[in-house]
């Protein structure tokens, strides 16, 4: 069970995600916008997720869609390193980006729901999960804590809107003027520690 809960952290740690929620806190009304964007990542990843754990049964069809995940990642890894050697880096941002920017909910809704298809660390807590045999009530529960787990760079800010709304806004006002001094610098370090995370996470994966 513990391998479940590791492997939400590390589909957490999701550079797409980081990138999704800087963009919607630097932008007006940014509850609504995070609002729509985390119901449609709900959507699609517990239907996705209760899919996998009650109908894929056989865990080696699991496997070979992770490898396919795996695999089309690191290629369009690849593709993002040959538009930069063209000279390609003053590209337009990508459509999902643009549409945010749009500033509607309804389009936050469906960004959500097409950027949150299960990563390899998701597609490996199912897998954990199918594992436990605990009938479809105990795998709807589980594949629901994970996905809440997944996405706690969107709900650790809402739950401060409802909480503390005043002190929330201010706060991201402020990270507003600082990322516009420090914004690309930000990112950077940000997407570089969430590697380093990874990395140690799938170690300690290994070694458990």
């Amino acid at each position: 069970m513990s391998r479940v809960f590791l492997f939400a952290l590390t589909a957490a740690l999701n550079p797409s995600l980081l990138t999704a929620t800087t963009v919607m806190l630097l932008l007006p009304n940014p509850k609504r916008l995070m609002l729509g964007y985390l119901a449609g990542a709900y959507t699609t990843s517990v239907i996705v997720g209760v899919a996998v754990v009650e109908w894929l049964h056989n865990s080696g069809v699991i496997a070979l869609i992770a490898a396919v995940v795996v695999g089309s990642g690191s290629l369009a890894r690849r593709r993002e390193r040959r538009k930069l050697k063209r000279g390609d880096e003053h590209k337009k941002p990508p459509r999902w980006q643009r549409a945010l920017s749009g500033g509607s909910p309804k389009w936050a809704f469906l960004v959500g729901v097409l950027l949150s298809f299960p990563g390899a660390s998701y597609l490996a807590a199912l897998i954990e999960i199918r594992k436990q045999n605990l009938g479809f009530a105990g795998d709807l529960l589980l594949v629901i804590v994970v996905t809440v787990i997944q996405f706690a760079l969107l709900e650790v800010p809402l739950i401060g809107f409802a909480l503390a709304p005043e002190r929330t806004t201010t706060a991201i006002d402020r990270f507003k003027r600082w990322m516009a001094r420090n914004g690309a610098e930000a990112i950077a370090i940000g997407l570089a520690v969430i590697g380093a995370a990874l990395i140690l996470l799938g170690a300690l994966t290994l070694v458990a």
